[in-house]
């Protein structure tokens, strides 16, 4: 898709946004307070990644957000075709404008509209939007090499009776009530979600899987969110002829894991090397890890874990001189 002559204005320096078809500058990008999306959270989502400005795994991407579409009630009178190819060139065209190259993260989301109590009682056609931004990886390139923390929290998941988990919401405030508590217990960390029966979820931005004598185990889909990234996985591990199980966990099979692995968009693949201030296996990055990790990086033609710690580091801004004033 390229864009319309209405981007045309944006195409030389502008970082571009997409809203309900209409190209516009990332700038002006933004909905009323009032829309349902901000007032009741009722919003669904999907979150890619690029790898060389190119948006990766876009059609897993948008079969999930079809899926949250139609258990959320939302029609946003355009097709996924549209929404996508319209992703991809937010992607590329956003990618372009880096200076310094480094892959973007980029957000599709859709909301039904205005709410109509805080309009006058009229509602709007749904809002479905597409921006991108420059993937973080000073948050999480260091856990490639030492491992993520996690820690278990009272906060549950939601169960299924309030909205179905393979809905990707952005109604999250149980993730930021679990997040909170697990970085009062150790900073940094990060909160494994359970169900109320103690069945293992997930944590707030990642999918969990274990490896246990080299057989990798995942939480059903009755657990947890199918995540696009954990898919994956699942594919790499075939091709490495690594076994994959899928199965209820509880927090004693992540005590007792040789490795814990995090799957999520943004960072592909994490390995977790502590549980509740104790290690997990040798208390560091696994064999299992490492190899996928390695394979994953193959495959998108990007060495994952260096592309972090290089994006990481900081830059030295360019200092100009001062100039001195002449003296009368």
């Amino acid at each position: 898709m390229s864009l319309s002559n209405e981007a045309d204005a944006y195409a030389v320096a502008t970082e571009i946004a997409w809203l309900n078809g209409a190209w516009i500058s990332s700038g002006d990008l933004s909905i009323p307070v009032g829309d349902a999306g901000f007032v009741l959270g009722a919003t669904v989502t999907e979150q890619l990644r690029t790898f060389g400005g190119r948006v990766f795994l876009a059609n897993l991407h948008a079969a999930r957000f079809r899926d949250s579409l139609a258990c959320a009630g939302i029609d946003p009178g355009l097709s996924l075709e549209t929404i996508f190819a319209a992703a991809a060139t937010v992607a590329s065209h956003n990618h372009a404008l880096g200076v310094l190259q480094d892959d973007l993260g980029v957000i599709v989301f859709a909301t039904p509209g205005n709410l109509p109590s805080q309009h006058q009682g009229r509602a709007s056609q749904p809002r479905v939007a597409i921006h991108s931004f420059p993937l973080a990886f000073s948050t999480w390139a260091n856990a490639y090499r030492n491992g993520a923390a996690l820690r278990s929290v009272s906060i549950c998941q939601v169960p299924d009776t309030c909205w179905p988990l393979q809905m990707k919401c952005r109604s999250r405030m149980h993730y930021v009530l679990a997040d909170t508590m697990a970085r009062s217990l150790e900073p940094a960390a990060r909160a494994v979600l359970c169900h109320a029966d103690g069945r293992v979820s997930e944590t707030s931005t990642a999918n969990i899987a274990i490896v246990r004598r080299g057989t990798i185990i995942t939480p059903p889909s009755t657990d947890a969110l199918a995540g696009v990234s954990l898919r994956y996985l699942k594919q790499l591990s075939a091709s490495l002829g690594i076994s994959w199980q899928e199965h209820s966990l509880r927090s004693e099979d992540l005590a007792s894991a040789d490795e814990i692995l995090l799957t999520s968009t943004p960072s592909c693949l994490l390995p977790a090397t502590r549980l509740d201030g104790r290690p997990i296996g040798l208390g560091q990055p696994g064999p299992i890890a490492e190899q996928l990790l390695a394979a994953w990086s193959s495959s998108v033609g990007v060495d994952i874990v260096r592309q972090a710690f290089e994006a990481a580091q900081p830059t030295v801004p360019s200092v100009s001189p001062v100039p001195t004033a002449r003296l009368a």
